[in-house]
């Protein structure tokens, strides 16, 4: 293998497949990058084994040929050198040699037929959706995801696609987060899959400033989904698994209803959640009714034993019952935020039942939080 490339593109493009380098793993290759120099130009792959990432760099190829670099040192060594033309080639048994400038390394490898083959998706059910709206549909279901690994399915995303609409649901056991997107175009089947969060967390961080349609492949065996991108491609496995009925765990109706505006309700959820820190996170929302010439309020307190308490309140627009209910304050604020501005109506039944979410104007978009029992 020899090529030439420059420092800032080769830079970028160990950036972009960087986070698909396995870290903790019983398989020391996948802490390699592989190199592939072919076609003119150089092929950057990694992968951990649950998803894996490919893009190409620009260069002059005089020499095919491909070898797997061990990731960190050669992403350190790349970074420190220069914006300056690069010049690789394979020496001796299985090692790349790097000049930029007046600076020279050599980086021991592996065999490239040692590296994990990346997986082929081959043709399945493919669609396309543009890379704002799966961005938005993104960041507001992932977080919803379940951490733990004690139930595999809750740390995945939901994700179905129908005719021309994509649905990504989240839940944790705590909240859910649905949220329905359009596609581009009308898929030939329904399909329904489980792809896990940290996928779609790095969907979203590669997909940039793109603009134009993302195209999404799920294998006809449902076993994998490929998104390709301008830049890169990315392949992840899907949870195997059933994901729980999401929809009946959406309350189908409610006494109380309170429209308020998102970035108020936000600012006042920060201020409680200062106190709540020290009394379990708990945040007490009360929906008060308007009386007389006072228009309706959501009063949103915390309270801790030890530090203090605090009571905030905003303006709302109450039809049905007043009502009470407590959330975990770190619930609130991750969705409030999702949500940025606007308004958000707010739909409760009694200080037991969930609290119902959903942005006004829009029903694209449904939120549920468990409430905290609490001693009013």
């Amino acid at each position: 293998m020899q090529l030439s490339c420059l420092q800032e593109n080769f830079k970028r493009g160990l950036d972009i497949i960087g986070r698909a380098v396995a870290t903790r793993t019983t398989l020391p290759i996948t802490q390699s990058v592989l190199l592939q120099a072919e076609q003119g130009r150089l092929k950057l792959s990694a992968t951990n084994l649950e998803i894996a990432i490919s893009c190409w760099v620009g260069a002059k190829v005089e020499e095919e040929g491909s070898l797997a670099i061990p990731a960190r040192l050669l992403s350190e060594f790349v970074g420190s050198l220069p914006n300056d033309l690069l010049n690789l080639s394979t020496v001796g048994q299985g090692q790349l040699q790097i000049r930029c400038a007046r600076q020279e390394a050599r980086i021991s490898g592996h065999n490239a037929d040692d590296f994990p083959p990346i997986p082929d998706v081959g043709d399945g059910l493919a669609v396309q959706i543009d890379p704002e709206v799966l961005r938005k549909a993104i960041g507001r279901v992932a977080f919803a995801a379940a951490t733990d690994e004690s139930r595999p399915v809750l740390t995945g995303v939901y994700t179905e696609i129908e005719d021309d609409q994509l649905t990504l649901a989240a839940a944790d056991g705590f909240r859910l987060s649905v949220h329905k997107a359009p596609l581009l175009n009308a898929a030939p089947q329904k399909m329904s899959v489980i792809v896990p969060a940290r996928t779609y967390s790095e969907i979203s961080r590669l997909l940039g400033d793109q603009t134009e349609p993302v195209d999404v492949t799920i294998s006809n065996a449902g076993t994998q989904m490929l998104v390709h991108l301008n830049h890169a491609n990315m392949v992840s496995q899907i949870i195997q698994g059933t994901f729980p009925n999401y929809q009946q765990l959406v309350p189908k109706n409610s006494t109380s209803h309170c429209v308020v505006d998102v970035s108020e309700f936000l600012r006042a959820t920060r201020i409680a959640a200062v106190f709540a820190r020290d009394g379990s996170g708990i945040v007490r929302i009360q929906v008060n009714m308007a009386e007389g010439d006072e228009q309706g309020r959501l009063v949103i307190s915390a309270r801790s034993e030890e530090v203090g308490d605090n009571v905030g309140e905003i303006d709302a627009a109450v039809e049905g019952e007043a009502s009470k209910v407590a959330f975990n304050a770190r619930y609130l604020v991750d969705v409030l935020s999702e949500l940025g501005t606007g308004q958000v109506a707010l739909e409760t039944t009694s200080p037991s039942s969930p609290g119902v979410f959903r942005p006004v104007g829009s029903d694209d978009y449904t939120h549920v939080v468990m409430p905290m029992f609490v001693q009013w």
